[in-house]
């Protein structure tokens, strides 16, 4: 039997860069058994007429075949390009598709030649991922099984098309995913500038191009040399900052104006607070009766944008028992996102075809503990644990018992990062394993009508380093607390209403820090 061209982990394959399980071993897998057949730019009609766009990669084999979708705004033609992008998050179609699998990349509405306007994770979009899931499997290449992937924005368009439950939609992998799109624009409040202003900027730049930029010329030399293996392997690491910079890059460059202008209008003064806009693209109560199959996983490191996100999803298919999670250590999903596709090939291989992989056994938590460098498992999240609790006193120590007194900054009000206060604990007697959703309550006085809290928790060694865990943002003006809905660890914030700080008058806060784990070392100290 002639070899065929695949990715993988097998010798004489192109290989996978990032962890590909969660440290497990699975059986009865797909083989590489099948070249590959591709059709771009296919029409998919959508019941308000519109037509999406979608590049079809598939077994060229006769028969029907179980099919994958990857939907998003970001150029589906760039998705096999292999540059570190934050922006390629598809999968990669050449290790699916020799393994028996229709790979479609499609474009949302309004976006990159897809017709229609695009309109952010609205009900419109759900309506259009519905269709898509539909058309795919009506195709005469499809066994009507039907599965999505990819992270990021691929994964939150496979949780909004489960919110319309697609008759034909059987399982999903969503990494990197967020629940509530208004936490991708704010921290509890606190607009994300830096990561929301360029991302909409840069949606409009890459809409505005097709095949000739995407395809052609430059961009197929660019492939071929991004696809030499040792050019490749240096991206195995590459991490959000770095993916990231290049769309602050293309942001830079013209773009039309409608819709994105006003699209970054609405987002960043017109909803500032939270609202029925919001609303409409908060999936949480939708989730709460999808019962297909649902693999949920991110990164310890993905702090600032979806590891928050994952929790929320876990939380809203609470009542599905074929929810599954897994938390990867740092920066195990780098671009161009090709890590976990052995583990979602055994998700997919139990669910899509029927085989015995072994992807159930077990709890259905598994996550990495960074410091002890060790794979953990729970059935529950947050797993038991017992809760410690140490107070911020006016030396700048940590300690289990509070000690009378205060401490206070000044700031000028400038646009930068204000004078900060930090306290630390004594070195550990013994290790410490931190798991789960860390709280800092906070009684401050201002001067100020509004302010903004943010916080960094750290790992601080012997020698004085430190390393970031994790952080927490609030507005001060959010500060409201719905107490009925909150936990130990998990104050929700409604962040409805902005009510200004009482000047001079003692204020309690409690500012929830994104869940996170670590191994603590003898020796080494909290901040």
């Amino acid at each position: 039997m002639a070899r065929v061209k695949a990715a993988g982990l097998e010798p004489g394959q192109r290989q996978l860069n990032g962890p590909q399980t969660t440290g497990r071993q699975y059986r009865n897998l797909s083989l590489a058994l099948h070249g590959t057949t591709r059709e771009d730019n296919v029409p998919v009609p959508v019941r308000d007429g519109a037509q999406l766009l979608a590049d079809i990669h598939r077994p060229d084999a006769d028969g029907r075949f179980p099919a994958l979708i990857a939907a998003a705004p970001y150029p589906r033609q760039l998705q096999d390009l292999g540059a570190p992008a934050a922006v390629i998050e598809a999968g990669t179609s050449d290790f699916w598709v020799p393994r028996g699998y229709a790979h479609v990349i499609a474009n949302l509405r309004g976006t990159v030649g897809s017709g229609g306007t695009y309109t952010f994770f609205d009900e419109q979009e759900r309506k259009d991922l519905f269709d898509l899931v539909e058309w795919v499997a009506g195709q005469p290449w499809c066994d009507g099984n039907v599965g999505m992937i990819g992270i990021s924005y691929y994964a939150m368009s496979q949780l909004e098309a489960a919110t319309q439950r697609p008759p034909h939609l059987k399982a999903l992998f969503p990494f990197n995913v967020t629940v509530r799109v208004r936490e991708a624009a704010y921290h509890n409040g606190l607009l994300s500038e830096s990561f929301i202003t360029p991302w909409i900027h840069a949606l409009g730049v890459l809409s505005a191009h097709g095949d000739r930029l995407y395809r052609k010329g430059l961009s197929r030399l660019l492939r071929r040399f991004l696809a030499i293996p040792a050019i490749h392997r240096r991206f195995s690491h590459t991490d959000g900052v770095q993916a990231t910079r290049g769309l602050r890059l293309v942001s830079r460059f013209r773009h039309d104006p409608h819709p994105w202008n006003a699209l970054l209008d609405a987002v960043a003064t017109e909803h500032p607070t939270r609202d029925a806009w919001w609303d409409e693209r908060d999936l949480t109560e939708l989730l709460a009766g999808v019962d297909i199959p649902v693999y949920l996983g991110g990164e310890w490191s993905n702090v600032p944008l979806h590891l928050t996100g994952l929790f929320d999803a876990w939380d809203a298919l609470a009542d599905n028992p074929q929810v599954r999670m897994t938390m990867l250590g740092e920066y195990s999903l780098p671009w161009p996102w090709e890590s976990m596709h052995i583990e979602a090939l055994a998700w997919f291989d139990h669910w899509l075809k029927g085989r015995d992989t072994g992807i159930l056994e077990g709890p259905a938590v598994r996550y990495w503990l960074p410091g002890a460098e060790q794979w953990r498992t729970t059935d529950s999240w947050p797993p038991p644990a017992t809760h410690i609790a140490l107070a911020l006193n006016a030396d700048g120590s940590l300690t289990a018992d509070e000690q009378p007194g205060e401490r206070s900054y000044a700031t000028d009000g400038a646009n930068t990062m204000p004078a900060q206060l930090s306290w630390t604990s004594d070195p550990l007697p013994d290790d410490l394993d931190m798991v789960g959703h860390p709280e800092l309550r906070l009684t401050a006085t201002s001067s100020g009508a509004d302010t903004a809290w943010i916080l960094l928790l750290q790992d601080v060694g012997p020698d004085g380093k430190a390393a970031d865990i994790t952080q927490g943002w609030l507005r001060a003006g959010m500060r409201h607390v719905d107490e009925a809905a909150s936990e130990t660890g998990r104050p929700v914030l409604p962040t409805k209403t902005r009510v200004p700080i009482p000047a001079g008058e003692p204020v309690d806060y409690r500012i929830p820090l994104v869940a996170n784990a670590r191994r603590f070392h003898r020796g080494t100290a909290s901040g």
